[in-house]
């Protein structure tokens, strides 16, 4: 160490300093009492110094010369206002080989270690200058590629075919108080496919991939990378847009959406539910990919390209969702709602994965908060479908006796809901452990009814629970309507038609699987009992008309002749008034005139036989057979009148 104590202070020049600074490093590097930490420090040192000695040979002026030809290079595309990538692959070679030298020249000039004054500094900001002239070139080419090659969307393996003629009228039930409006005896269930898989597109032509990576790569390295991105936002945002009309979703506002009628909406939330699965399974996958084959080498800068790109779409198909949600819970919205939520919720592991970490929460979040209020609609109006049918009122008898329109609207729309069972029992499931109030206020009877009966278990639904709560709500409103018929018969024909509806929808569809067999046996013999009920209340003041009292004589033969002459009057007034009701179901029209054909017309048989030589043929105005004619017209809505009876 003494002997380079007496070196250093004898070397003035720079060249002197750089050899005593080569012989102090391999002095001390072998000094074995060295620490592994000072052996590291001086190996850094020695490295510096022999980098510096390299650079200091090229000299100043070898750089110069080197970045007035890449200038020219650049300056002279800047005349020329043809794209460069058009121009051809060697012209783009060569561009993007003069642009990666300016880059090499500033790192050089930086590497220097110069004090970049006067001509250093003038030349190191030249190079700068050159290097920006030509990153905006490469940006705007970048942003002229993407446009220029961009693949048309066209979804060819989806269709939809929507029109609001071609919606049904799914009217409020609150307009049924006007029973003269009729009702379709179904509704229909758009399609929500759960195994769509995802679908990738290349919304850019493969084969310039390769030279948007190229000039993505060049302007990171060179410190243009916001630059880069900016310019690839900004033109996948206007293809995300194409998209989205395309799709024909156009932007709406809040204010928009709850302005619309019905039908028209209803045809927008069918469109919403359709495209919203393209656009995430196919278009965004396809759009995630592509950000990944130009900026794979550069996370997580793809991620957040891809969601700086596509936000402002998918906040506007949310916005939509979230318009829906908030809008008036009418019964009839109810289907679409339900498949809005069920699309939803089918594509919250997509969204996961598209919108993954901190960069995508965003969107995530936004989406989980409409995927909620989504959720909170379907259960508010199917609340809503309770109310409509606690508070239904009609102010005149249903004509006929027949089925009331608004037991074919509940169990049919009851029977649709079966699609939806999952989603109704997670939904409700859910809601009614957060809010035991929120349970309609005659569900404890309908159970208690229920567990009496024996049919109560721990198993039942909350799906189940609500839909016999439904049910027994309508039952109650049949029995306030039936009041309204002053013949006490056609109060017994009404029910017996109504629960006959209920019953049988329930058997042969679904709803089987979630009311019951017993709740079908239940019902079964509730309109049975009215049946006979109908039965006691018309004929059990005639048929003892055909009942003999024992007496014989010329007596018993005017009472005789009175008891035929009232039976008739009587038969005829049943006739005329129950031809006009009716009992729409064949099956249980046919079951009831074959047990009234057992009760009267075997009565009247009988009577008649025993009793035909007592009397001439002139008191006997109706034969057995004409009888049992005449009873195939009852039920059959037309009113009927016995003016000129005859003998068949």
């Amino acid at each position: 160490m003494g002997d380079i104590d007496k070196i250093v202070p004898e070397m003035g020049e720079e060249e002197n300093l750089i050899a005593a600074a080569e012989h102090l490093v391999r002095a001390l590097g072998s000094n074995k009492n060295l620490t592994s930490k000072m052996k590291r420090v001086l190996a850094d040192l020695g490295s510096q110094l022999s980098t510096m000695a390299t650079i200091s040979d090229e000299g100043v002026s070898e750089i110069e010369e080197q970045l007035n030809i890449v200038q020219e290079k650049i300056l002279s595309r800047e005349a020329d206002q043809s794209m460069i990538w058009d121009s051809g692959p060697d012209e783009a070679s060569e561009y993007l080989n003069a642009a990666d030298e300016a880059r090499k020249l500033i790192e050089r000039l930086d590497g220097l270690c110069l004090e970049k004054n006067g001509h250093e500094k003038e030349l190191l900001r030249k190079a700068h200058d050159v290097l920006q002239m030509a990153m905006n070139r490469l940006e705007e080419e970048f942003r002229h590629i993407l446009v220029q090659n961009r693949q048309p969307f066209e979804p060819e393996h989806m269709s939809f075919r929507s029109s609001e003629e071609d919606i049904m009228d799914e009217s409020s039930i609150i307009s049924y108080g006007d029973d003269s409006i009729s009702i379709d005896d179904s509704f229909q269930r758009d399609s929500v496919s759960r195994t769509s898989e995802e679908f990738i597109v290349h919304l850019v032509r493969a084969d310039v991939i390769p030279d948007l990576r190229c000039i993505a790569n060049l302007m990171f390295l060179s410190n243009y990378d916001h630059e880069c991105c900016q310019a690839y936002v900004m033109a996948r945002k206007d293809a995300l847009d194409e998209c989205l009309f395309i799709l024909e979703m156009e932007k709406l506002s809040i204010e928009d959406v709850l302005k619309m009628e019905w039908g028209h909406l209803n045809s927008k939330i069918k469109r919403w539910v359709w495209a919203l699965k393209i656009f995430v399974r196919s278009y965004l996958a396809s759009e995630k990919f592509l950000s990944e084959q130009i900026f794979g080498e550069f996370e997580p800068v793809n991620v957040s390209c891809f969601v700086e790109a596509s936000k402002a779409s998918m906040l506007q198909l949310l916005n939509f969702g979230e318009a829906v949600s908030i809008g008036p819970h009418k019964p009839e919205k109810l289907f679409c709602i339900l498949d809005m939520y069920e699309v939803l919720a089918d594509l919250l592991s997509d969204i996961d994965a598209l919108y993954a970490d901190k960069i995508g929460s965003s969107v995530r979040i936004e989406y989980y908060e409409v995927l909620r209020r989504v959720g909170d609609s379907v259960r508010g109006t199917f609340m809503e479908f309770e109310n409509a049918i606690a508070s239904y009122t009609a102010s005149n008898p249903f004509a006929g006796g027949g089925v009331l329109h608004l037991t074919k609207y509940v169990m049919n729309y009851l029977r649709t809901l079966t699609d939806y069972t999952e989603t109704l029992n997670l939904l409700l499931r859910n809601h009614d452990k957060e809010d035991p109030s929120s349970a309609p206020a005659n569900m404890n009877s309908a159970m208690e009814e229920e567990s009496l009966s024996g049919s109560l278990t721990s198993n039942f639904s909350p799906m189940a629970i609500r839909y016999r709560s439904v049910t027994s709500i309508l039952e109650s409103k049949l029995h306030e309507k039936s009041k309204m018929y002053k013949d006490v018969s056609l109060q017994h024909i009404f029910l017996m038609n109504n629960i006959h509806y209920m019953a049988q929808k329930v058997k042969n569809s679904e709803l089987r699987l979630i009311f019951g067999d017993n709740w079908i046996r239940k019902h079964n013999w509730k309109f049975q009992q009215h049946a006979m009920d109908y039965e006691r209340a018309t004929w059990s003041s005639i048929l003892p008309l055909l009942k003999d009292d024992g007496n014989s004589g010329s007596s018993s033969v005017s009472k005789l002749k009175e008891r035929f002459k009232n039976f008739y009057l009587a038969f005829e007034e049943v006739y005329k008034t129950q031809s006009a009701w009716v009992i729409p179901n064949v099956h249980l029209r046919e079951d009831l005139r074959i047990s009234i054909s057992l009760k009267v017309i075997q009565a009247y048989r009988t009577f008649e036989s025993r009793h035909k030589n007592q009397i001439s043929d002139k008191h006997i105005k109706y034969s057995a057979d004409d009888l049992q004619s005449y009873l195939l017209d009852l039920f059959e809505g037309s009113s009927k009148s016995l003016h000129n009876p005859h003998r068949r």
